[in-house]
């Protein structure tokens, strides 16, 4: 299962939102958002943010 740090959400809160659902991290993937700015005819694209998704297994027991 994926689960994505909110907006307004910190690392440690995505964590304890994963273990709270009976989930361990085991992957963690990050990804550039970027913004389009023309100037002109060119197209300019100004990484804006880090979108962070981790990966979580199903704690043993937890099933």
């Amino acid at each position: 299962m994926k689960f994505e740090v909110g907006e307004n959400e910190s690392i440690g809160d995505c964590l304890e939102r994963m273990q709270k659902e009976g989930y361990q991290p085991v992957r963690r993937m990050e990804e550039p958002v970027f913004e389009e700015k023309k100037k002109g005819r060119q197209v300019e694209y100004i990484p804006v943010r880090q979108k962070i998704v981790f990966e979580g297994k199903l704690v043993e027991g937890e099933q």
